[in-house]
């Protein structure tokens, strides 16, 4: 049977035809019925793409079951450590730490020193060693790497100093880092020196619009963190790495070092704590989370969360959850179970463990002791229970490195938005010599698989005329319907013509058709002077809006979550929408006015001009004019603009290796007319 996205009720078959009359107002306009299959119609968009993650998680899981003797499995490794490697971006090469030691502070037990080292030029990096009494732990000790959760403190939380200082009362240097965007790190700060984005999840998403548009990930810069930070604890001469070294964290920071554990061999022994579970389980719940926990592409690829640890299998790791995590438990039993089979096969299982805690998500106690009893197991050969005692914690003010307490007020600091613009401005030429010396054809080829454009899927698309009765003023009602795609809902209006050729327009709205279409609407109005107007909803627009699409904060746009699930899917929204709209035209080309007239004009509003552009420059032979009005002329717009608004609609990942919105928009020449063109955020600039 088609999925939910591909089927309509029986009754959809009739054709409906109607003399133009005034057109419904929006709250009475709809093609769509309520729900298609028993999916209401604001989930109909998502349910299209979580199909489709469903069937690409079940053909990893066939895969997995297909590993039997420890050569598969090391192929299998090494296919996806590749993967994760090239959606990374290319990591920067090892530049002088220049690491310092600002402060030191002496507390019952062990003794801290902070740290500030730059794990790129300038891109500093604070931290807090926690080192054991030399008394009782002569040195020169085994060492963990600590990553921090989505604290705002980011090192200075509670639970985190807690679980560091647990490291070194028991032997083990432990060195906790602050992520991008927290505790010290704040990247974008005001004139006061006062943080511009007060979430960190807002900023690590902010950081990953411009970081996909160049084929990285705000991944990328906390993994290359992490993995400097380590090897500034492996040059300590007081740092025993004989044995390898630690790595954990919880939340965020069971992210990083779930990241860090795979990729990273010096990592002997890990634990990632209340963030392991599976796609299968997140999707259908919380959905994607912030910009680093979403990888380019893996879940068509077949990286699931148990993959994480079967990629460091056999080295010892400890997954450390909570029953009442909103990361499902179900989801975090199953990795494990998959993860304890690949051991077991490997003759270590032994090696891999869980550690469960009945409590909500959090580094609560007993998951603090379950690590730091993990860490002592296998970098000190103490194999034996952990208590936790009385931790005196420093406040923010004891633990801070930095004179002012924020990286980017040293001088020269670089932050993760100037490290975005500066590998853009490096791009820039070797985009412009692309395109000069690319064939046409071959270049758009380039951007159509970039942006996840599929001809195919438009031109097999299937226009049929649904029963019922059809909303005031309509000439014809249509759905669209395609494989593995969402069903969309257009109307055709005709005005009329005065015996001349009518002026055929395929309209996108906005808002949607329903609001383009009102009295006083643009596409009403086009109607009024004799044009014959096609008007779609595409994916995630009026009809197929979702009912809950928005993805941690309004400024990503109402379709947030599912823009996150196509890039998971190794996709863009804005390659679908490309899609949808190319679907239409085809459509429009053979029958809007009159059969087989050919090109239509295009007119685009706002976050659909985007979608638009690529449209006409992959199929131009189906676009008389195109017209797009108030919208984003440039990628490079998103990259310079720190603070976007509703922008993540039209990140195409590894774009700007590739092309931007210009080389576009110059392919068209006179065709095209930018009217009220927009910035990043939101801002009007010059007209064209």
């Amino acid at each position: 049977m088609l999925s939910p996205s591909c089927r309509l009720p029986a009754l959809v078959c009739v054709l409906l035809l109607r003399l133009a009359a005034p057109i419904a107002c929006a709250e009475e306009f709809g093609v769509l019925p309520e729900a298609i299959d028993g999916v209401p119609r604001g989930e109909i968009f998502s349910r299209s793409l979580l199909d489709r993650a469903d069937a690409a998680l079940a053909a990893r899981r066939a895969a997995y079951e297909a590993l039997k003797t420890p050569a598969d499995v090391e192929a299998y490794q090494q296919r996806l450590r590749t993967f994760f490697y090239q959606q990374l971006g290319e990591l920067p090469e090892r530049t002088p730490l220049n690491a310092t030691a600002t402060g030191r502070v002496a507390r019952d037990g062990f003794v801290i020193e902070k740290i500030l080292f730059e794990s790129r030029p300038h891109h500093y990096v604070t931290g807090a060693l926690f080192l054991p009494d030399a008394k009782k732990f002569p040195p020169p000790y085994p060492a963990a790497l600590v990553v921090c959760g989505h604290s705002a403190n980011g090192k200075a939380y509670d639970g985190y100093q807690r679980a560091t200082a647990l490291l070194a009362l028991n032997g083990v240097a432990g060195f906790i880092i602050d992520p991008i965007g927290q505790g010290e790190r704040a990247q974008l700060l005001d004139a006061a020196g006062q943080r511009v984005v007060k979430g960190s999840t807002d900023e690590h998403s902010l950081i990953g619009h411009g970081a996909a548009l160049l084929g990285r990930n705000t991944a990328s810069y906390e993994i290359w963190d992490g993995m400097r930070a380590i090897d500034y604890l492996v040059g300590r001469p007081d740092v025993d790495a004989s044995r390898g070294v630690g790595c954990m964290g919880n939340s965020g920071g069971g992210t990083q070092t779930a990241y860090l554990m795979a990729l990273d061999d010096r990592i002997a022994c890990a634990s990632p704590s209340c963030y392991i579970t599976s796609f299968e389980r997140l999707l259908h719940t919380i959905g994607p989370q912030d910009a680093e926990q979403n990888i380019f592409g893996q879940v068509q690829q077949g990286m699931n969360h148990a993959d994480y640890v079967v990629l460091r299998a056999p080295r010892p790791t400890l997954m450390c959850v909570a029953t009442n995590d909103f990361f499902s438990i179900d989801g975090a039993w199953d990795s494990f179970r998959q993860a304890k089979r690949i051991y077991t096969r490997l003759g270590r299982p032994e090696r891999i463990d869980l550690a469960e805690f009945d409590g909500p998500h959090g580094w609560s106690q007993p998951l603090r002791e379950a690590a730091v009893a993990w860490m002592a197991r296998w970098l000190r050969g103490v194999d034996q229970p952990v208590h936790e005692p009385d931790i005196d914690a420093l406040t923010e003010q004891q633990l801070q490195v930095t004179p002012q307490g924020q990286v980017m007020l040293l001088e020269g600091a670089v932050s993760a938005f100037d490290l975005n613009v500066a590998e853009n401005n490096r791009l820039a030429p070797l985009r412009a010599n692309f395109w000069k010396n690319t064939p046409r054809d071959r270049a758009l080829a380039e951007v159509a698989r970039l942006a996840g454009v599929h001809h195919d899927s438009a031109q097999h698309a299937k226009w049929e005329r649904p029963m019922g009765e059809p909303p005031a003023g309509v000439d014809l009602a249509l759905v669209c319907r395609r494989e593995g795609r969402a069903t969309l809902p257009a109307v055709i209006v005709g005005g009329k013509a005065d015996g001349r050729p009518p002026r055929r327009v395929l309209f996108l709205a906005e808002k949607g058709m329903a609001h383009a279409l009102a009295a006083d609407g643009p596409a009403a109005k086009l109607v009024a002077q004799g044009c014959t107007v096609m008007a779609v909803d595409v994916s995630g627009v009026g009809e197929t809006a979702s009912a809950n699409g928005q993805w941690y904060n309004p400024r990503f746009g109402g379709e947030g979550k599912n823009a996150t699930i196509a890039y998971l899917l190794g996709e863009s929204l804005l390659g679908l929408r490309a899609e949808d709209i190319l679907a239409a035209a085809n459509y429009a080309a053979h029958h809007l006015g009159g059969k087989d007239l050919g090109p239509v004009e295009l007119i685009a509003e706002g976050e659909l001009g985007p979608p638009a552009l690529h449209a006409a420059a992959l199929a131009p032979q189906l676009f008389s004019r195109v017209r797009i009005e108030r919208s984003l002329t440039s990628f490079t717009s998103i990259v310079e603009t720190p603070v976007v608004e509703r922008q993540w609609a039209h990140v195409v990942h590894g774009a700007l290796r590739v092309y931007d919105l210009p080389d576009l928009a110059q392919t068209l020449g006179d065709k095209l007319e930018l009217i009220d063109p927009v910035d990043a955020s939101g801002r009007r600039i010059a007209e064209r």
